[in-house]
């Protein structure tokens, strides 16, 4: 599959400027990067999740979206774009529609990895042709930068906060994508910002144009609870790939690709002092934490390399 990303970049917008998105968040450039894959001939329709995503990008008169849109619960995206889905696909098949249409649900960690997960296992399951796009900042950042189950151990956060008792949150992050491919489902692929995008692109071209369920796990950075530079988002998006915290790869009717291998793994500890979050793991004292991350990321590494090759 070959792009001309400079004729893609100008393609129309359909998440437009004026929302009231953080800078250096990285929800806006995920969604508008999963719009831009779509043929500009196809209409969308965009469930949107209770998020940051949502209620900074539809403040009622004013919307970002051009697209027609869905404003669903915190745990219900994935069944409201799914029973839209069912509807077009019944009134398609009484010749009441002839427009073609693409079913897009758009939800944050927390409204994917936790409570909206029933929402999207069904979807998934049942087969409904469509995308489902997690942007994951790796926590509740919407309602107070609680912790999830995409957030990652030793990350501080308002409900694991950093001090005598723990050292932040405990547990691992949760890895969805690949329980993703316990559904089955025809295309799924992990991807974030970096080469201009391209590897997003292609891959949310691939998630719109493969019959049934697709689903792509982004990483999409937050300033305010990962405490970053605004500036730093695409930064942090590259070392996340190439410290194999966050891997590039898809799995097509179950066959699993790995998009990207770094020439020269560079060490855990490159991507965490970029964030205020790990701040604690570089104090005397603290080594056993970044150890410990490392040798899960290694070890979550080499698993992925055995399933790929």
């Amino acid at each position: 599959m070959s792009f001309n990303l400079k004729k893609e970049a100008s393609k129309p917008e359909r998440f437009v400027g004026g929302h009231r998105l953080c800078a250096g968040c990285g929800a806006g450039v995920a969604v508008r990067g999963v719009l831009r894959a779509l043929n500009e001939e196809d209409k969308s329709v965009c469930g949107v999740a209770t998020s940051c995503l949502e209620v900074s990008s539809y403040l009622y008169p004013f919307t970002a979206w051009q697209e027609s849109y869905i404003h669903s619960a915190f745990e219900n995206v994935a069944a409201t774009i799914s029973g839209a889905e069912a509807a077009y696909k019944a009134l398609k098949n009484k010749g009441k529609m002839k427009e073609s249409y693409k079913f897009i649900a758009f939800a944050g960690d927390g409204g994917t990895y936790d409570i909206g997960f029933q929402s999207l296992s069904g979807a998934m399951e049942r087969g409904h042709d469509m995308v489902y796009v997690c942007y994951d900042n790796e926590a509740y950042m919407n309602t107070g930068l609680q912790r999830s189950s995409a957030t990652p151990k030793f990350a501080e956060v308002s409900t694991a906060p950093v001090g005598s008792v723990i050292p932040g949150k405990m547990q691992h992050k949760k890895d969805l994508t690949e329980t993703m491919v316990a559904h089955n489902v025809p295309y799924i692929a992990q991807t974030t910002f970096v080469g201009n995008c391209k590897d997003m692109h292609e891959k949310s071209y691939k998630a719109h144009y493969t019959p049934g369920p697709a689903f792509l796990n982004i990483l999409a950075p937050c300033p305010r609870g990962w405490r970053y530079p605004p500036e730093e988002l695409m930064t942090l998006c590259k070392l996340a790939v190439e410290t194999c915290v966050w891997p590039l790869y898809e799995v097509i009717d179950g066959e699993w690709k790995l998009s990207y291998e770094p020439k020269t793994k560079l060490p855990v500890t490159d991507y965490l002092k970029l964030q205020g979050r790990f701040s604690h793991m570089f104090e005397k004292g603290a080594e056993w934490m970044i150890e410990d991350f490392q040798k899960f990321t290694d070890k979550k590494w080499e698993r992925l390399l055995k399933k790929c090759k």
